[in-house]
């Protein structure tokens, strides 16, 4: 039986291949930082968002 991985661990290796869209998320809402919205950077965040599922379901 393999060991039982965490899902933190799950977490942590799906968010590291999406090292690209997390950085766009991330200097989008840099750029002005305290005007931050709603929805501000809803297409980095949803680029984000799908690589982190492929990612997470890919890692089961």
């Amino acid at each position: 039986m393999p060991p039982r991985t965490r899902p933190i661990e799950k977490f942590a290796a799906a968010v590291g291949k999406c090292s690209l869209e997390s950085s766009a998320y991330g200097k989008c809402i840099f750029a002005d930082y305290q005007n931050v919205r709603k929805d501000k950077c809803l297409t980095e965040f949803l680029r984000f968002k799908e690589c982190y599922m492929a990612a997470y379901r890919a890692g089961k």
